[in-house]
């Protein structure tokens, strides 16, 4: 009997405690004034949990949403632009803050190019009269040739006639006038001046003469065999000079952009790196490859020595005077799709976001156009973490809102459902307990949804398990959509 006395005693304590505590809240709602701090203290307005940076709180304490402490938020920084977040915050979100500044850096291209020949340096060696290749001195392609080296030697029958016509005009005496014009005539039939006078020496026709080399290099083309008829016009030989090459290059559709006609190129062998070439921008050919976005930049090397062979493999760097230029680490950019944002960091240690134009990718570092001035701080870790934290998705949206009127609407939020148990009824948001969010990959929590107005849902009560929508959105960024009780407290 004393045991039951003493127990219902401590169960009516342990009510009074609690009836006391709830009204004690209650008396401190977030909707009441904030209390006056002392002298010399900064005032508190609410505290709240800055993972979870919707519901406001009246009074220290633990989260209900996560395992940490609630933090303060103080009157002297309601109004300031941006968001303040305290070190101890800044230090366990991972937020990491770099300097914009002028660097010198200079524009330089690397690429790879295969040499070939310089085709204005090529040379064909035809006949202008129907023939026979009585000899070959040149038998096989890609031969080393100098310039007047004999090719071939080709009879031709058809010059025999005219020769003979010179020879017997000069033996009879005839008028110089009538030997000039048989003079004239075997030259209008290309007949060589040197194969007239090796005629006139002998004495009688000569209709073979030699094809020689007109320009120093390599047989790049064969086009006859020994032995072969020819036709006048045709090629026997391509010869292509190897005084100068090119190098073809595939460049970046981007980078092409920096390229100009004349710009000075380095050039060191691919198998070798101790030989280095210098020469010039000569072509960019007009000609965007569809597969790779690249054009093909033609560079010309001297190549006096003929070290320099088509096939070679050359490392090209072309490299413009240095510039100064405003740069950020390209970590701090988020970029959105249509436009970049970067988080800045006033004086005051607030953080607000600020829209930017972007230049070039210098590796780790991103060349800023407008936005930004030298010196000033950015987030360059942590940025989504602000985000969550200083609610900055209305922020970004209020940006937003200043865009064209043509641009298109946004989609209607998603509404989800979910089953759980309301554990408390403010005027401003309800807070409930529920289950596993696959959809949202959220696990099991407490956390506050807002509601669309004050008076909604005024038949549900702390303990009432719930079916219930809801959507993001609303001044907790999670907003009630409707609620069903399905149990709970009577």
């Amino acid at each position: 009997m004393k045991r039951t006395v003493l127990f219902a005693a401590v169960s009516l304590a342990g009510l009074a405690l609690a009836a006391a505590g709830f009204f004690a809240g209650r008396a401190s709602s977030p909707h009441a004034a904030p209390p006056t701090a002392p002298a010399g203290e900064r005032q508190v307005l609410y505290w709240h949990d800055p993972m979870v940076p919707g519901p406001r709180f009246d009074k220290p304490g633990k989260s209900p949403f996560m395992d940490m402490q609630l933090v303060p938020v103080y009157a002297d920084e309601a109004g300031d632009a941006g968001v303040k977040i305290s070190p101890t915050v800044q230090q366990n979100l991972g937020i990491r803050t770099a300097v914009v500044k002028k660097a010198e850096l200079a524009s330089s291209i690397d690429a790879i190019g295969s040499v070939q020949f310089d085709e204005r340096l090529g040379m064909v060696v035809q006949t202008r009269v129907a023939g026979f290749v009585e000899r070959l001195h040149v038998r096989a392609p890609m031969e080393r040739v100098r310039k007047g080296q004999a090719l071939a030697t080709v009879f031709a029958p058809e010059w025999l006639a005219p020769i003979n016509e010179l020879l017997a005009l000069q033996r009879a005496g005839g008028a110089p006038e009538i030997v000039a014009a048989a003079r004239d005539r075997l030259r209008a039939m290309s007949v060589p001046d040197s194969l007239v006078r090796q005629s006139e020496a002998a004495g009688t026709a000569q209709a073979r003469f030699t094809l020689t080399a007109p320009v120093s290099g390599v047989v790049a083309e064969l086009g006859v065999r020994e032995g072969a008829a020819v036709a006048p016009g045709t090629t026997l030989f391509r010869i292509a000079g190897l005084g100068k090459v090119w190098v073809v290059a595939e460049v970046p559709e981007a980078q092409a952009l920096r390229l100009a006609r004349g710009q000075k190129v380095r050039a060191v062998l691919q198998a070798d790196a101790s030989q280095a070439f210098d020469g010039k921008l000569e072509e960019i050919l007009p000609q965007v490859s569809a597969s790779t976005r690249s054009l093909q930049a033609r560079f010309t090397l001297d190549n006096r020595g003929a070290r320099l062979m088509p096939g070679m493999l050359m490392r090209l760097q072309l490299a413009a005077a240095p510039t100064a230029r405003l740069v950020m680490p390209a970590e701090a950019a988020i970029r959105t799709g249509t436009r970049a944002i970067a988080i800045v960091r006033d004086a005051q240690g607030a953080f607000a976001p600020r829209e930017i134009t972007l230049g070039a990718e210098l590796g780790e570092q991103v060349e800023v156009l407008a936005g930004l001035s030298e010196g000033e701080q950015v987030v360059a870790s942590g940025q989504f973490l602000v985000d969550s934290e200083a609610r900055l998705k209305s922020v970004l949206g209020a940006m937003a809102a200043g865009s064209p009127a043509s641009a298109p609407a946004a989609a209607a939020p998603h509404v989800y459902r979910a089953e759980g148990k309301v554990e408390r009824i403010d005027a401003d948001g309800i807070t409930i307990s529920h289950g596993p969010l696959p959809e949202l990959q959220w696990p099991a929590m407490t956390m506050g949804f807002g509601k669309p107005d004050p008076k909604a849902f005024a038949d549900l009560q702390a303990g009432d398990v719930v079916r219930f929508e809801f959507r993001q959105g609303g001044p907790t960024d999670w907003e009630l959509v409707a609620a069903q009780k399905i149990g709970g407290a009577p």
